[in-house]
């Protein structure tokens, strides 16, 4: 594998839970159902899709002024609650990566327009803005494999030399979807099945089990 392709909530960072708190809050101040746990089930898709979508399951038809008012309290409250910090052990797999050489993109259903500076804050020279697939990049967000395939007809590599690490079903679902060898590293509360559902070819704990595993391939 030369290029890998990371998610970037609940992989990168340990932020799943405080976006969760913060979606609840958002989704029911404006009268609509959404628990902590669909926020990890629907973890990958964009903001304004998942805002749309059950607000159609649940008869609502908000106008975009009303969406967009959801999506920007959830993105306050996110920071009010502290954001997320790098995820345990994923520093050691970056720069191990960064040391062979390799491609290191980030493909995420985030739409803040302060992405960049978050990353290179956290990982210093891990990431550059021309190997970063966000909401503004794609018409469709995961599970669509849009966002992935984008990343590799950008990365020049092979889909074979191509590796996708995810932590989501619907993100899972997407590099497969993208015809990409899929990693998942299980950081949140879903089963394991759900991952190996959606098409993972592997499914890792911790960033510690991903690490060892690259240094065998």
């Amino acid at each position: 594998m030369k290029a890998f392709f990371f998610d970037m909530d609940g992989v990168l960072f340990d932020s799943m839970l405080n976006h969760a708190i913060a979606w609840e809050e958002a989704m029911q101040r404006h009268g609509l159902c959404f628990s902590q746990h669909e926020c990890f089930l629907n973890e990958g898709r964009t903001g304004m899709d998942v805002i749309h979508s059950f607000a159609r399951a649940q008869g609502r038809n908000l106008s975009e002024q009303e969406v967009h008012a959801i999506y920007d309290e959830k993105t306050i409250r996110y920071r009010q609650i502290g954001g997320g910090v790098p995820m345990k052990g994923v520093a050691d797999v970056l720069q191990f990566l960064q040391e062979q050489g390799k491609q290191i993109w980030v493909v995420t259903g985030g739409g803040q327009l302060d992405l960049y500076e978050q990353l290179e804050a956290a990982f210093p020279g891990c990431f550059c803005p021309s190997r970063m697939v966000t909401a503004h990049n794609v018409t469709h967000g995961k599970p669509h494999p849009e966002p992935y395939l984008k990343a590799w007809e950008n990365c020049g590599l092979p889909k074979e030399e191509c590796c996708v690490v995810e932590n989501a079903p619907l993100g899972v679902r997407a590099g497969h979807a993208a015809g990409l060898f899929t990693v998942a590293v299980n950081t949140g509360p879903l089963e394991d099945q759900l991952l190996w559902n959606e098409g993972a070819n592997a499914v890792f704990h911790d960033m510690a089990q991903l690490l060892s595993w690259l240094k065998k391939q």
